[in-house]
This record gives C-alpha cells, sequence and structure tokens, in this order.
C-alpha cells in the first residue's frame, strides 16, 4: 500500500464517493416518493371538500401559528390529529360539531390564553376545513406526533 496519497486517487475518491451519495440520495428519494403516495397517503378518499378545506388552511396561514404533521409554527397545537382528540374515530358528528364551534368560538378573550383570530368562516368553509383535518389524521405518520395532546 502506498504511503502517500496521490492526487489522481483523491480525485477518484471524491468522484466516487460523490456519484455513490448522489445514487443513495436518489434512491431514497424515490422510495419516500413512493411509500408517500402509495402508503401513508389515503388517495381514494381524497375528496373536493377536502381540497377546498387545504386551500381554506392556505389562504389564511393557519400554518403561521399551528404545526400539521410536524410541518408550521408552534405557537398553537399541532393538527394532524386534532381529529382523534375530539372524538372523530369514536363518534364523527360529534368531532365535527365541536371542532366546528370551537373555530366559531374563537377568540375566547381569556386572559393569559394564547388566542386565535375569527376567520368569519362561512358554513361551507368550516365543514371543508374539518373535512381537510379529518382527511390528515388518516395519514400514516409512523407515530407522529408522540402524543395526543398536540
Amino acid at each position: 500500500m502506498a504511503e502517500h496519497l496521490t492526487k489522481s486517487a483523491a480525485r477518484n475518491i471524491f468522484y466516487g464517493g460523490s456519484i455513490f451519495f448522489l445514487a443513495v440520495f436518489t434512491a431514497l428519494t424515490i422510495h419516500t416518493h413512493f411509500y408517500m403516495v402509495n402508503v401513508a397517503t389515503d388517495e381514494s378518499t381524497l375528496t373536493e371538500s377536502v381540497a377546498r378545506g387545504k386551500h381554506v388552511w392556505e389562504r389564511h396561514s393557519c400554518i403561521n401559528c399551528h404545526s400539521l404533521l410536524g410541518e408550521g409554527a408552534y405557537f398553537a397545537p399541532e393538527l394532524g390529529n386534532v381529529w382523534i382528540r375530539y372524538g372523530g374515530k369514536q363518534s364523527p358528528e360529534g368531532a365535527r360539531l365541536g371542532l366546528k364551534a370551537w373555530m366559531r368560538a374563537q377568540p375566547t378573550r381569556i386572559e393569559g390564553r394564547r388566542q386565535m383570530p375569527q376567520f368569519n368562516l362561512t358554513e361551507q368553509e368550516l365543514d371543508d376545513l374539518v373535512d381537510f383535518l379529518e382527511w390528515t389524521s388518516r395519514i400514516n405518520t409512523l407515530g407522529w406526533p408522540p402524543g395526543i395532546s398536540g
């Protein structure tokens, strides 16, 4: 074995390593995309109402305060599991009514608490947003968030 690393050997190690890690990165990207599209996401229940709810979410910049599936701000609770916290698995209609009532009642004006602004959403927008939150609760997040509290 050579005592010194030659310029040619260093270049070969650099290019070989770069190509190897680029191939690994590409393979992991393809695998992640395949997993998200075919395994983790419930595309069969993706309705127009869910899409409109996502537009409500984006139009009112809910992610500036809330996180959804771990992405966003941490000023307000995680909403990826809000459907489950409101009892959506046991009583879907009760969860729907509870979430809509909560959004209508904001801000609560309780001293010392963080307050959600009143967006004056229409009944259709509320239904769409709840449909979007229900749909996101069915995404396989592999245990995220770690607690039910959000």
